[in-house]
């Protein structure tokens, strides 16, 4: 029989929100006579305008760790909390159909990933029919994150995390917050490796929070919104953009769009516009202060050398 498990639950706080690269901008070209990109008009990083424009920190290191994602395991009040399900519950909602042949899919390294829409997301997780993991860095994980979500950031080895212990025919559901690109590079990795129902959450872990569903972590509400915009070859439409904070390991990702545009969306916590990020596209990296970062359009040559 399937595990279940409680709604949300008001005793449970938000999160800390964080950070991610969204789809593309405008179009820009690339000058036929020297290969390199054209000049273009610069942009400014704006904020959301339903979210405080204070926020804390001072950019410096905040949270960044070499432990094992085994290590960590924030599900307060769980008895079982690395099976990537919530507490058990009083009460489950009732019972209904789930049309996973209708979602929408994109490819990821060579791998069609479902979307699930979050409130199916939801359903499955009050049911326990459904494991959660964070595909978000461990710092982002410790500050706030699914209640009980474990901790499997893109890159480490699923034997490394706790979802290396789950059979690979169960359902399992990663999530991010850019909406839903990182853990769609998550959800690639796991299915190259075997797992065979596997989803993302298709608006994110901030729909999540939005949604008042259940959070492990600190207040999430006055996380202020940064817009980075970038652009790189059209050749490189699909390949992946990923952009980490200096000092820590918080990390989000999206593709290239088909003109060659990215823009990141940048909500992690702790961050002002004096602190450090590293956009690494497939033809350059870039590391700049926020401010800098969304005072013009980033391109190849602002790159490192």
């Amino acid at each position: 029989m399937k595990r279940r498990a409680l709604l949300a639950s008001g005793a449970v706080a938000l999160g800390t929100l964080t950070g991610c690269l969204g789809d593309g901008g405008d179009a820009a070209g690339t000058d036929p006579a020297t290969g390199t990109e054209a000049p273009t008009e610069t942009t400014s990083g704006t904020t959301d305008a339903n979210t405080p424009k204070e926020i804390g920190g001072d950019g410096t290191e905040s949270g960044g760790s070499s432990d094992s994602p085994r290590d960590v395991t924030a599900n307060p009040g769980d008895p079982n909390p690395t099976d990537g399900f919530p507490p058990e519950p009083e009460a489950v909602p009732a019972e209904r159909a789930v049309d996973t042949s209708s979602y929408r899919t994109i490819g990821v390294e060579g791998e069609q990933i479902q979307l699930a829409p979050i409130e199916d997301v939801h359903y499955w997780w009050a049911r326990q029919e459904a494991r959660i993991a964070d595909a978000r860095g461990l710092s982002q994980y410790r500050e706030s994150h699914v209640l009980g979500a474990v901790a499997s950031p893109v890159g480490t080895g699923i034997d490394d995390t706790h979802v290396g212990d789950w059979a690979t025919d169960e359902r399992i559901v990663c999530y991010c917050g850019c909406p839903h690109h990182l853990s769609s590079m998550r959800a690639a990795e796991l299915q190259a490796a075997g797992y065979e129902n596997v989803y993302v959450i298709d608006e994110g872990f901030f729909e999540w929070v939005d949604q008042s569903y259940p959070v492990v972590g600190a207040d999430a509400s006055n996380r202020t919104l940064y817009r980075v915009r970038g652009r790189t070859r059209r050749r490189y439409a699909g390949e992946m953009v990923v952009a980490r904070h200096v000092g820590s390991d918080r990390v989000e990702a999206a593709p290239v769009q088909r003109d060659g545009t990215f823009e990141v969306h940048v909500r992690f916590a702790d961050v002002t516009p004096d602190s450090r990020l590293r956009v690494e596209t497939p033809a350059y990296t870039v590391t700049a202060t926020l401010d800098e970062l969304t005072s013009s359009v980033v391109t190849a040559r602002l790159a490192e050398d």
